[in-house]
């Protein structure tokens, strides 16, 4: 099977609608524990709309049609020894999964952060097995330890 074109751009305006309805989608999904507010994901996307340092944001397009996007997250990392930028959401639409995108997508991060990142971490549903699969495909292993939060 002959594995589709994937590219990587700056989401924009005309995005807009693509990127709330697979936003939605992804967080009524088992990739993920809970739901968030929508007006968080108006914030991000409006956001991405703009240059910053700590977040960037990307459609994913196959054959020359969306097909997905993906959410970075870069911080600095003293026990990576440098940038670590965090896969903090990457969603394929069902009717375009099991095509190559997911690693396709993966290549291109590794290539784009090539030189430059120390380390990728992202989160992952021990449900969501076809994910899991993908990432140790691509070198990703589990932490042996948990890690914690405190909303503010």
């Amino acid at each position: 099977m002959k594995q589709t074109p994937v590219t990587l751009r700056k989401p924009n305006e005309a995005d807009r609608e693509f990127y709330l309805s697979c936003c939605l989608s992804f967080y009524h999904s088992d990739a993920v524990l809970f739901s968030i507010p929508e007006a968080h994901m108006k914030k991000t996307f409006d956001l991405l709309l703009q240059e910053n340092p700590y977040a960037e944001g990307f459609i994913l397009e196959a054959g020359g049609e969306r097909a997905g996007y993906a959410l970075l997250a870069k911080t600095w990392s003293q026990e990576a020894g440098g940038l670590t930028v965090w896969l903090e959401e990457f969603y394929v639409l069902p009717e375009k999964r099991g095509g190559g995108i997911g690693s396709a997508f993966l290549s291109l991060l590794e290539q784009r952060f090539s030189g430059t990142a120390k380390r990728f971490r992202l989160e992952v549903e021990d449900e969501n097995e076809g994910a899991v699969r993908l990432y140790q495909k691509f070198g990703f292993e589990f932490f042996p330890y948990k890690q914690m939060k405190k909303e503010l």
